[in-house]
């Protein structure tokens, strides 16, 4: 089959697309800038095209010949009025999709009970699944909360959040139950959608094994770190403020964070199991095995490599690491690595060099990759307040450095 993956630039896309890849299908990815895509490792394999869904004329030519599409887009990073734009969006696909001959849309949405008061956010999400399936092409819908996996928003929020503050401060409903899913189980439930007929026209809630409050899964990340955290609950802190300090902290912009964490002030869990007996081949994972799989990809082999191959510059919050990414042209010459006995040599090839070392308070990689381009990665994995505090006050003498090793 012919599968389109809209959202391409995004977490869930990027798992999926590999699978779907390794079962034989002919994938192809929809972006608004294809050109975001050529780091992937899995962009060769992939046809990558231009579109957008607020523009109904792109998406002609991404949906023909498709068989099924996954509808993996969201817009809270667009500002004020995204919801309209959801919505707007979802009805433009829906129309597209029709009028092409697709046979099956599969829509990703957010966990939540549409009758009791929820953000904007989640009603957004839910709301979005309701559009598609008005049109003429039967939709399975999936709703999940938390995402469990290296990568993840929510995951990050809670990676970096954990790892910074020893007295972790937050909102009264940090109490709030939530039931988080692990992403590979995510994907599992996306891939079981597209030879199971019996899901079509369908909306299933899935969740993973446990119910938690949210404070509970940063004590229980701490604990897998082997840090020492608790939790200080403060009545009344607004949203604003809460998403400004994450959109500081932790990978998270500040725009999604605001309506993130605006969905955190009701429950989020699982109250229709029919996803269990639809597809039981799906085996769930709790919450400490995801987290404890998503820490063995704190490795610069192991995360995606989101920026741009042909970025200058590049400093970002991503996957666990602080990264510090640059090219160079030919004017610029290259800069060597440092050669100092405390660095362990993990590759050693022609075209790359990857330097290792760890510390008390983190691990660090240097990576030096020759080929049409030269490029220099710093990658930085902190470990607790103490790595957070080395990176913030060292980097203006890191990022020199970095330009003269």
């Amino acid at each position: 089959m012919l599968i389109l993956i809209t959202g391409a630039t995004g977490y869930i896309a990027s798992r999926l697309i590999p699978r779907l890849v390794d079962r034989g299908h002919r994938v192809r990815a929809l972006a608004r800038n294809p050109r975001q895509l050529d780091g992937r490792a899995w962009a060769a394999s992939t046809e990558l095209i231009a579109g957008d869904v607020m523009t109904p004329s792109t998406l002609r030519p991404a949906l023909e010949g498709v068989h099924t599409a996954y509808y993996l887009i969201h817009n809270m990073s667009s500002g004020r009025g995204y919801t309209e734009r959801e919505l707007d969006g979802a009805r433009n696909f829906a129309q597209a999709a029709a009028d092409a001959g697709v046979k099956h849309i599969i829509y990703l949405g957010g966990l939540a009970d549409p009758e009791q008061h929820i953000a904007p956010h989640m009603r957004s999400r839910i709301e979005t699944g309701v559009v598609l399936r008005e049109g003429r092409v039967p939709v399975t819908e999936f709703r999940a909360g938390v995402i469990a996996g290296s990568g993840s928003i929510s995951f990050e929020m809670i990676r970096f959040m954990t790892e910074l503050f020893p007295v972790i401060p937050g909102p009264t409903w940090l109490k709030n139950k939530s039931q988080p899913i692990a992403v590979q189980n995510v994907i599992d439930y996306l891939l079981a959608a597209l030879d199971n007929w019996d899901g079509h026209g369908q909306v299933f809630e899935i969740g993973g094994p446990e119910v938690a409050p949210y404070g509970e899964l940063m004590l229980r990340y701490a604990r897998l770190r082997g840090l020492k955290r608790s939790l200080l609950l403060l009545p009344g802190i607004p949203v604003w403020f809460m998403s400004l300090g994450i959109g500081l902290m932790t990978p998270v912009p500040r725009s999604i964070a605001y309506a993130l964490v605006g969905g955190l002030g009701a429950d989020s869990r699982v109250k229709r199991h029919d996803a269990l007996r639809v597809f039981p081949e799906v085996k769930l994972i709790d919450f400490d095995s995801a987290a404890k799989e998503a820490l063995t990809h704190l490795h610069p082999d192991q995360i995606e490599r989101v920026w741009e191959p042909e970025e200058r510059v590049r400093l970002l919050k991503h996957e666990g690491f602080f990264i510090l990414h640059q090219r160079f042209v030919e004017r610029d010459g290259f800069p060597l690595f440092p050669t100092r006995k405390n660095w362990h040599i993990e590759v050693n090839e022609p075209s790359r060099i990857l330097l290792h070392r760890s510390r008390p308070f983190g691990e660090d990689w240097l990576e030096r990759r020759v080929g049409r381009d030269k490029i220099s990665t710093y990658f930085f994995a902190p470990l607790g307040l103490a790595g957070f505090l080395y990176w913030y006050l060292t980097y203006p003498f890191r990022a020199l450095a970095f330009r003269k090793t």
